[in-house]
């Protein structure tokens, strides 16, 4: 039986793409750090802008 070619050189296959982004975990920081920003900004903007205009006293 003859080998295939494969087996004579040794194939690196890369992990896929979802597996790279998630083994970075200083990735993962910054990404979670910038939902948390960005969703809390908008929900003070939201919030500020939602309020009703009050009278002076």
């Amino acid at each position: 039986m003859d080998p295939s070619p494969d087996d004579s050189q040794e194939s690196v296959e890369t992990p896929p793409l979802g597996q790279r982004l998630f083994d970075n975990m200083y990735l993962l920081l910054a990404l979670g750090l910038l939902v948390m920003f960005v969703i809390f900004t908008a929900w003070g903007m939201w919030e500020i802008l939602s309020m009703p205009k009050s009278t002076l006293p």
